[in-house]
């Protein structure tokens, strides 16, 4: 349990690692932001599938394709109807960087509100992972859930200073979403052990937001600003970083 608590707090502090990296690098070109948050995409990509996906499958026995098909989708649609009530960061401010008129109070709500819906699924992943007692398995799901937090961190800080919230309020609204994402790991872990049974679709399940959040949010915004090459290759490195760790880990 120390080691879950530990794990939450260090995915939970990542984000706000990343934001203060965000204050510091304010002035940095989309192209730097853009290979960092690539790489994340890759590192979640093969944390998705090698820590989620592929024991759900071992896990479900007999009917495991069909509980992973179904988890995989529940997961993915969970979110899709979260962005449906809650648009995310890059659908606040529109492409040509024009602020909205909405209040500051309504602009603060959103992005705190857009920014907890996608961590707090990251943390029932990272959870999940525990509750499935593999250790291994769930130090790399949380690893890259992590990782992924720290660019999310550092791309939010501009459009949230741009929206005319104080530095102050930043950093306390940024804290909080790792706030989130510390509550959903132990939800997730708490899940998973009260009910063995749902642990095949808690971990496609698990999957299923992670690969949302990747194709959906990560990949479109590093293809955004002409970094297409570079994001890919990046994506590829992280994928293949997180492979070459599980083969070690066994």
């Amino acid at each position: 349990m120390q080691l879950v608590l530990l794990t939450a707090a260090g995915v939970g502090g990542a984000t706000l690692f990343g934001v203060i990296i965000g204050f510091l690098f304010r002035k940095a070109s989309h192209r730097f932001s853009d290979i960092i948050l690539s790489f994340a995409a890759g590192v979640m990509l093969a944390a998705a599938v090698l820590g989620l996906i592929v024991p759900s499958l071992e896990y479900g026995g007999k009917q495991g394709i069909i509980v992973t098909v179904a988890g995989i989708f529940a997961g993915a649609l969970c979110l899709s109807l979260a962005d449906r009530l809650i648009p995310h960061l890059h659908r606040l401010q529109g492409d040509d960087g024009e602020k909205h008129t909405d209040s500051r109070a309504s602009k603060v709500l959103l992005f705190v509100m857009a920014i907890a819906i996608h961590n707090l699924p990251e943390g029932i992943a990272a959870g999940v992972g525990f509750g499935s007692g593999d250790t291994g398995q769930a130090m790399l799901i949380a690893g890259g859930i992590a990782l992924q937090n720290i660019p999310e961190g550092m791309v939010i800080v501009g459009p949230m200073l741009a929206s005319g919230i104080s530095p102050s309020k930043t950093l306390l609204y940024a804290s909080l979403t790792g706030v989130v994402e510390v509550a959903g790991t132990l939800i997730g872990y708490f899940a998973v052990n009260l009910a063995s049974a749902i642990l095949p679709f808690a971990l496609a399940f698990a999957g299923g937001t992670m690969l949302y959040v990747i194709s959906d949010e990560m990949i479109p915004e590093t293809h955004a600003h002409g970094s297409e090459r570079g994001a890919t290759y990046a994506l590829l490195a992280g994928f293949c970083l997180m492979l070459v760790f599980d083969v070690l880990l066994g």
